[in-house]
């Protein structure tokens, strides 16, 4: 006894309004379709159609078996269509939108080893710090870093990134180092433009969370533009590690106030809300989300 067939022949027939319908739709005969309903409606005990020489109405019994006849054989088409995209190869072409600096620091470097593992697969990459509309502009997936608006959009997680405040040694030493955060108000600064709270700027410290507000010298898009102005001796900035964590390493910048944490952004892979992600698009994620935890 197949109750999965019973359930789409009961649908069908349903949807159709005939069992004449019903049959052409799923290639039985009038007759095989008759008997199969007959079959399960005396398994559950129940007249689930009304029948009439005019037209089919379905009972009270029908109405809730159909929601949940229906409900189980989706759930059915979605694991049969996951198994068949986890098995299924990178094809086609794949719009990418993200960030400038990371994308030229951070992803530049990963598109070449997914593209040899995918020889069907063609990329388009756009790097832009504005907020792309990935359904208006038709982009497949978008990298973004911080804290992400309400959006219909399926985020997930591929790593995070520490936000750094530092400067320059000539830079400190010609003008001095901040003892705490109030300090930053009589320093150069350069900001970034998109920071989620603009020119106020948040730590969480010894005594807990403190902000202050500034009056930057500079506001630019582009985080590397307040990089080279701190390289350059000129600046304060406020940058992801991801972006300063090589000059810190060498010492071409110095990190301020090591104990005033001005906290940790993720950085997300951003896809349009859809029942079955492409193969193409879903193993994107995972290698970006494997390089990514291991290198940033």
């Amino acid at each position: 006894m197949d109750r999965f067939h019973e359930m789409r022949v009961f649908t069908a027939v349903v949807e159709s309004g005939s069992f004449v319908s019903a049959a052409e739709t799923l290639g039985l005969s009038t007759a095989a379709v008759s008997r199969q309903l007959a079959g399960l409606e005396s398994r559950l005990g129940v007249r689930l159609l009304h029948r009439t020489t005019r037209r089919l109405s379905l009972t009270g019994e029908g109405e809730i078996f159909l929601e949940r006849a229906r409900a189980v054989l989706e759930d059915l088409a979605d694991a049969e269509a996951e198994i068949t995209e986890r098995s299924a190869e990178a094809i086609g072409k794949l719009r990418i939108n993200a960030p400038v600096s990371f994308g030229v620091s951070h992803l530049s470097g990963l598109w070449g080893g997914f593209l040899e593992r995918h020889p069907r697969l063609q990329l388009d990459i756009t790097l832009a710090d504005r907020t792309v509309d990935l359904v208006e502009e038709g982009y497949d997936l978008a990298i973004r870093i911080g804290r992400l608006p309400d959006s219909v959009l399926i985020a997930r997680r591929l790593a995070t990134t520490r936000m750094v405040l530092c400067a320059s040694p000539e830079y400190l030493y010609r003008h001095g180092a901040p003892e705490k955060p109030a300090d930053l108000a009589d320093h150069v600064i350069w900001s970034y433009s998109y920071f989620a709270l603009g020119d106020e700027w948040r730590f969480t410290g010894p005594d807990g969370e403190v902000s202050v507000r500034l009056r930057p010298r500079l506001h630019s898009n582009n985080g590397d533009t307040c990089r080279a102005g701190a390289l350059a001796h000129h600046c304060i900035v406020l940058q992801p590690s991801f972006l300063v964590g090589d000059d810190l390493q060498s010492g071409r910048l110095v990190e301020l106030l090591p104990d005033h944490h001005a906290g940790e952004l993720g950085i997300h892979a951003l896809y349009p809300s859809r029942r079955h992600v492409p193969p193409k698009l879903r193993l994107m994620i995972d290698y970006l989300k494997a390089e990514l935890n291991e290198k940033t």
